[in-house]
């Protein structure tokens, strides 16, 4: 299945609660206006999660797309705990089974393009997990499964144990990614690679610190999903921060782009990259973000950008690295057209 290299996410439709409110909270007239901006760019991938404002976010996806399913692609996901009970949450058989089923009410559709597990469930037969979602997937409710936010053993042996029984394999693995945050980069992207899973990028910006409104010596924008969710994100010191946001602003200045643009096109230049999961609080912000498509960075720039975001990495991959004759890196970034 094709995808393109720029999709959307929808967990600021609803703001069902403070935590999603923080991100945004478009209804449905605006969430189908957006819906609309994104298939005349030719974005048709909408994700987002049962999770997502506790249903709202899909119930406003369903609406959104209503009469025009064969159009878009949906990708949604299960896991988190949605109820009190001790089974309400997880991947076993019990939970994962009527979770999809109350996923397909709620975005008024019969099937899931992309179904992810949104996390690792270590309390549950890894069996049992996937002969459920190769069951989903036989049954004609989801087409493609996917994982989210895994290790590289948890997606390993998984796909391990698909591949021993001949079941549906994750073909996907929904993960963060950004310049100031570059670990997928260890292990998973190597893992990628070898495995043909394509990664789709949550928070390509950083969780709202790459937009250009950030820098040193200046408060926080008024209006930044940083106020109330920081702790819940990825961390990074504002010294790194600083430190790539220059390095930003330089090419920039070459390219005529936007720190945002420049941020998500460095992005679709890697490896293993299938789709960057763009979010939007409005129509300005989306429109300007889709913007980051149908060019590319310089190998310069690129290197630039590489030098001012690179970390030292944690134990083992600090010592492979001394071993590149027989361990290499992953591939270095690909130049290519983005969809």
């Amino acid at each position: 299945m094709k995808v393109p290299a720029l999709s959307f996410g929808t967990g600021t439709f609803g703001g069902g609660n403070e935590f999603f409110k923080a991100w945004g909270a478009s209804d449905v007239a605006e969430a189908t206006r957006l819906v609309d901006i994104c298939l005349d760019e030719g974005v048709n991938l909408f994700d987002t999660a049962d999770v997502y404002s506790d249903g709202l976010s899909e119930t406003i996806l369903g609406k959104a797309i209503a009469g025009r399913r064969d159009k878009v692609l949906i990708s949604t996901k299960a896991t988190f705990r949605m109820g009190p009970g001790p089974n309400d949450l997880g991947s076993s058989r019990h939970h994962l089974v009527p979770a999809c089923e109350a996923s397909l009410r709620r975005l008024g559709t019969d099937y899931i393009d992309i179904y992810h597990l949104h996390g690792f469930d270590a309390l549950t037969p890894l069996d049992e997990v996937l002969s459920t979602l190769d069951h989903l997937v036989t049954s004609g409710k989801v087409r493609y499964i996917a994982c989210s936010n895994f290790s590289g053993w948890h997606l390993m042996k998984s796909l391990d144990v698909s591949s021993r029984y001949g079941w549906a394999r994750y073909v996907g693995h929904q993960v963060y990614y950004s310049l100031i945050g570059r670990e997928y980069e260890w292990e998973l992207m190597p893992l990628g690679l070898d495995q043909g899973v394509g990664a789709l990028v949550w928070s390509p910006l950083g969780w709202g610190r790459l937009t250009g409104k950030i820098r040193r010596g200046q408060p926080l924008p008024k209006e930044s999903r940083l106020h109330k969710t920081a702790e819940q994100g990825p961390q990074v010191s504002d010294e790194h921060l600083y430190k790539v946001v220059d390095a930003l602003d330089e090419v920039a200045r070459e390219t005529g782009k936007t720190v945002s643009q420049i941020a998500l096109n460095w992005l679709l230049q890697r490896p293993t990259i299938s789709t960057v999961i763009l979010g939007a609080r409005n129509e300005e912000q989306l429109r300007q973000n889709l913007k980051a498509a149908g060019w590319n960075l310089t190998a310069a720039q690129v290197a630039k950008l590489d030098r001012a975001s690179e970390v030292q990495p944690v134990y083992p991959y600090w010592h492979q690295r001394q071993f590149v004759e027989r361990n290499p890196a992953a591939a270095p970034p690909s130049v290519r057209s983005a969809i």
